[in-house]
């Protein structure tokens, strides 16, 4: 083989991992690995884990890469997205669609067989949410696409947490609670930064429907509102004092970053974009290192 085919196919390799946005499935298998381990207290049988976290994983790369078939066509306007492999054409539309729907019907063919029903159906709830309700429907139409969108980002801890109790309960509600409370403030810092894109491709984020003042202000309101929010699993005995302690401060430190960037002029904030990155990184991880034996 020809090293010009070789380079070819890893183009196309690349191209289409691209595509799945590895970036989010990772932190969709922490968030999905931490609920596994809150609900056993502890890792279960390592098969369960597995076949958890790649039906998981499917599905989010499955919605990914319909999400880049979809917005294909507003990506070629915006910057930050101008460079997908479907913006530029170097993948085939049909491709993209077939890969798309058989990660997410192979992750509900995983989860079914191997996991439970209940996951199967909750991935392929997520899956859904993303790609009808949000992507389609409501993404260049309303400015509340943001939470509806939210729901996807926050059942992959429901998952794991289903995938070992094979139900739901109020403990699912509240991992639930926490990361869809979490995504508004997260998202709406990135998309301050990237308005006029947005704006150009006429996508009706809030920084364009409602401006930059209502979007530091609804940023801020989601901020307080994590703090009562993350402390419903000590309330819940499902951590402890060092949670609780850990998670106070973490929110204080949110909380006044958020009120730093509202009182300034600054319109962009990508320190705060971060931070709550590493926010949420750390109270799952308090979480699971603070866990109160069932």
């Amino acid at each position: 083989m020809s090293a010009n085919k070789v380079t070819a196919y890893k183009n196309v390799i690349r191209d289409h991992v691209i595509l799945t946005k590895p970036g989010i499935v990772i932190l969709v298998l922490i968030t999905t690995l931490a609920g596994i381990y809150i609900a056993h207290r502890g890792l279960p049988d390592p098969w369960l884990v597995f076949w958890t976290l790649l039906g998981t994983g499917l599905a989010a790369g499955g919605s990914a890469v319909l999400n880049n078939f979809i917005d294909r066509d507003i990506d070629t306007l915006m910057e930050r997205t101008m460079y997908r492999p479907t913006a530029k054409g170097t993948v085939n539309p049909i491709n993209v669609l077939i890969m798309g729907t058989g990660f997410i019907l192979l992750s509900v063919i995983i989860l079914s067989h191997y996991v439970n029903f209940i996951s199967a159906l909750l991935a392929f709830l997520a899956a859904f949410v993303y790609i009808v309700p949000y992507s389609i429907l409501t993404k260049r139409r309303t400015e509340y696409a943001t939470e509806i969108g939210g729901i996807t980002g926050a059942l992959p801890p429901v998952i794991g947490y289903t995938a070992v109790k094979g139900t739901l309960d109020l403990e699912a509600l509240v991992l639930f609670l926490i990361m869809f409370v979490w995504q508004p403030p997260h998202f709406w810092v990135l998309a301050l930064k990237y308005r006029e894109d947005y704006r150009r491709a006429g996508v009706a984020t809030l920084p364009v429907s409602r401006g930059v003042r209502e979007t530091k202000l609804r940023t801020l309101f989601y901020t307080l509102l994590l703090l009562p929010v993350t402390m419903l699993p000590y309330f819940m005995n499902m951590a402890g004092n060092i949670y609780l302690y850990g998670s106070i401060v973490l929110n204080l430190i949110y909380i006044g970053l958020t009120i730093r960037f509202v009182i300034s002029k600054r319109e962009t904030d990508m320190f705060l974009f971060f931070y709550s990155i590493f926010y949420l990184t750390c109270i799952f991880m308090l979480m699971v290192f603070n866990m109160v034996k069932a």
